[in-house]
């Protein structure tokens, strides 16, 4: 199969080309910049054919995956700083990529009657509660401009074409860009103490395993929506906890605090347990504990870093 993915300078983007190339399918990679920007980590996706593209630009989204002709797209490129998203001279440039963007792909998927995947996000619901979100609720109340604008791409894609796939993640980490994981190491090495928010609820999500489900996913004609994150709950705090201690830096003090305690522009959900049932119900392989997943990941991250 032919796939076209956005967003490959980001963490999923570059593990999902990965995945793809090492499964022997035919992969386009591309991005805002003018070259892949990602990590330089001698991987697959440095050498996979790369285009530059500005998912805004309805012009350009449709000349470049026309000639590519991909029988899928996977579109993970987004405006993903949450908080900055909120200021007013930003609105309508977030709309423009994470709505905008996401409906100038989905018309090309749809004159080329090719397959389209969109990784959403728990954002799009309020986090009220304790119960888990199902993929097919739609009491969508979204707490800020990027949940709503990604709830907007949301309805883009499944308002202009049948064979989708939306995936909602959270908390998200991988080897190519920024994540809570590398921010903990870092603030435990320089302050030796951290205080983290302990009234959120979640589960993590490691790309890696993610790309591995995604890949199988598209392969099939099981469209719709679907959550996916590792398996298993926690606090933001107990993430911390567990990371400092498959880390081996059991010296560093961390103190569960609520989420008054970090003001912050875009409100966050408290609530962003995802239930995953559908997963099962339709023959996927769930993703693997989020313990065992950090610590796959923790061993990449001393590999590609030296930690």
């Amino acid at each position: 199969m032919k796939f076209f993915v956005t967003g490959v300078g980001g963490q999923l983007g570059h593990d999902v080309m990965n995945e793809l190339l090492k499964r022997g399918h035919e992969g386009v990679g591309s991005d805002i910049q003018e070259n892949y920007s990602g990590v330089a980590d001698c991987s697959l996706v440095m050498k996979a054919p790369y285009v530059a593209l500005d998912i805004t630009n309805k012009d350009a989204v449709e000349k470049i995956i026309t000639e590519i002709n991909p029988d899928v797209v996977i579109h993970c490129a987004a405006w993903t700083a949450v908080d900055m998203a909120e200021e007013d001279d930003k609105v309508e440039k977030v709309r423009a990529i994470n709505a905008g963007g996401t409906k100038n792909i989905a018309d090309v998927c749809k004159k080329l009657d090719c397959k389209m995947t969109y990784i959403s996000t728990d954002y799009v619901f309020d986090g009220q509660g304790t119960e888990a979100w199902k993929p097919d609720c739609l009491d969508y109340k979204p707490l800020n401009v990027y949940g709503q604008t990604k709830l907007e791409g949301e309805l883009a894609v499944s308002q202009t074409l049948e064979k989708y796939f939306i995936v909602r993640i959270a908390w998200v980490f991988g080897l190519n860009g920024k994540n809570f994981i590398k921010t903990m190491l870092r603030l435990g090495k320089e302050r030796g103490a951290v205080s983290v928010v302990n009234d959120q609820i979640g589960s993590p999500t490691y790309t890696y395993d993610l790309s591995k489900l995604l890949v199988a996913m598209i392969q099939t004609d099981k469209y719709g929506r679907y959550h996916a994150t590792n398996e298993g709950l926690c606090s933001w705090y107990e993430f911390a906890c567990e990371i400092f201690r498959q880390a081996g830096m059991d010296e560093v003090k961390v103190t569960p605090v609520d989420s008054s305690a970090f003001p912050v522009k875009a409100k966050r959900p408290s609530n962003s347990r995802l239930n995953k049932e559908k997963l099962t119900e339709k023959g996927f392989e769930r993703l693997p504990a989020w313990q065992d997943a950090l610590g796959r990941y923790l061993k990449e991250l001393k590999g590609q870093e030296g930690l």
